[in-house]
């Protein structure tokens, strides 16, 4: 198959009454999801526009995903913006794709004249009641290729320009397939969906679930503020399969939820995005021991994921835990400075190739030469593989672990530091509850900032005891919460403008 709407159709075929995803306010079943899907495409052919950028500027609903397949069903790629991000930054992601039309609601129509966008304006509730026009749908489909785009995804949190990594049909029915069989998703899975659609990590249990007749049930954002009322839409809705950035796995064991609430029916539990403090997941694993748990490691320009880990053993709080080995039909490389591949137990960059591999990002040749690169290992043949900028390397085990960023190493008097290292080592002192770490290049300081009930002192004392003198933060900030970004991740952008204020 070439198109991931096959996909749906024929779940659509096994299971037309099952209950396909679900919000708060609405849930669809299969044959509705997809015919809803239909029609949207339907009213997108009057576009006339073949592997073309269209934007879904809504609230994550159901709504929203049936304007995703429909805008796949047109034979166009879709992008995914946040209802709530600045105009300013509309405008910027806008500049980049320059879309040929925009999918939104009557609410935020408003929002789209502001940003000055003069191409097709489609409202999602009127178009989503065109007729299905299903010989136009077959003529797009009979000219769609795998490789023909299928969304594009915008980094988020980042200053300048935003780039958009190309993803197409092939990456994601490849990846999609080492999901389903990995995890074991399958008709009896319903997913609490977290992560917001403009986000890689979306990716993994949206397209899994309609391969095989699972149920997305879209968790509301403001629950994770009020975390015994998320238990409980968990069990309303029997959740039993999460996929989670380990910030919000950490809100629930930061209060201790588990001791007045669980969730009842939890099977598998799934996180990626950001490094899984062990404290944290130790809290989860002794209150569900039997529960599956994996780390998920992977950038956007991979679908989403790279390499994974199950977790199959004991971890001290405070230990690293693995980011794993290679994904099926999808392999990995640990290269040094010089382009060769690192021995084992030496620090490297983790190079990426397969069929997950992103084409590269839209209307931006000199980025994606930057990354996206002939294979240092490979001189025989043509072969594009992707520099994360992740460093890494191979533990006893054989397992990868992941060090840090490029971007988060530095050089402090004389030496070379993870910065990573040392929120590893604060996040084991007791009443740290979530913490970064930041450099800054002006005045060559450490500053380690923190949310807990400890204070800076004992804070202080604890990175002594841990790491060399050279990695104590020269500045330790306490502060009431921990800023995120929109996709649930430590906002450290922020945190370095601002850390002078705090």
């Amino acid at each position: 198959m070439k198109s991931i709407t096959e996909f749906l159709e024929q779940t659509a075929e096994r299971y037309p009454d099952k209950s396909a995803f679900t919000d708060e306010k609405t849930s669809a079943d299969y044959k509705t999801f997809t015919q809803k899907a239909q029609q949207i495409g339907t009213a997108l052919t009057s576009l006339n526009k073949r592997n073309a950028p269209v934007a879904i500027y809504m609230n994550k609903s159901v709504a929203c995903a049936e304007s995703m397949f429909g805008v796949a069903y047109s034979g166009n790629f879709y992008i995914v913006v946040d209802s709530k991000m600045p105009l300013e930054r509309i405008k910027s992601t806008f500049g980049v794709v320059n879309p040929v039309a925009v999918i939104t609601e009557k609410e935020l129509a408003d929002n789209i004249k502001q940003t000055g966008f003069e191409g097709s304006v489609f409202i999602c509730d009127e178009i989503s009641e065109t007729p299905v026009d299903k010989e136009k749908l077959k003529a797009i489909r009979d000219k769609m290729i795998d490789t023909d785009p299928l969304y594009c995804l915008f980094t988020s949190g980042s200053t300048g320009v935003p780039k958009g990594t190309v993803i197409s049909h092939k990456n994601v029915i490849a990846y999609s397939e080492w999901v389903v069989e990995t995890f074991d998703i399958n008709s009896e899975t319903v997913f609490g969906s977290q992560t917001p659609f403009y986000f890689s990590m979306s990716v993994t249990d949206v397209f899994s679930t309609i391969r095989t007749g699972a149920e997305l049930v879209i968790i509301p954002k403001q629950y994770f503020s009020f975390p015994v009322k998320l238990i409980e839409f968990m069990n309303n809705h029997k959740v039993n399969t999460v996929y989670w950035v380990p910030s919000a796995l950490c809100i629930v064991a930061n209060l201790n939820l588990f001791k007045y609430t669980k969730p009842e029916y939890l099977k598998k539990v799934l996180f990626a995005g950001e490094v899984m403090p062990t404290k944290q997941l130790n809290y989860w694993i002794s209150y569900f021991p039997d529960v599956f748990y994996a780390n998920l490691f992977g950038p956007t320009e991979t679908t989403d994921i790279c390499t994974y880990y199950v977790v199959n053993r004991k971890f001290e709080d405070g230990e690293s835990l693995p980011i794993g080995n290679a994904c099926n039909n999808c392999d990995v490389m640990v290269v040094n400075d010089e382009g060769k591949e690192c021995k084992p137990d030496e620090e490297g960059e983790l190079y990426v190739r397969g069929s997950f591999l992103a084409a590269g990002y839209y209307n931006n040749p000199e980025k994606t030469n930057a990354v996206f690169v002939q294979n240092p290992l490979n001189s025989a043949y043509p072969e594009t593989v992707y520099k994360t900028g992740d460093i890494v390397k191979y533990n006893e085990y054989g397992e990868l672990i992941y060090c840090g960023r490029k971007d988060f190493q530095i050089k402090h008097m004389g030496y070379r530091i993870e910065l990573g290292e040392i929120e590893a080592a604060a996040g084991i002192t007791d009443g740290v509850q979530v913490n970064a770490c930041l450099y800054d290049v002006n005045s060559d300081k450490i500053i380690l900032i923190y949310q807990g009930t400890t204070e800076k002192d004992a804070v202080l004392e604890s990175l002594k005891k841990r790491v060399p003198e050279y990695m104590v933060p020269s500045e330790i900030i306490k502060i009431p919460s921990m800023p995120y970004n929109s996709n649930g991740k430590i906002d450290r952008v922020w945190l370095k403008n601002n850390f002078k204020t705090l």
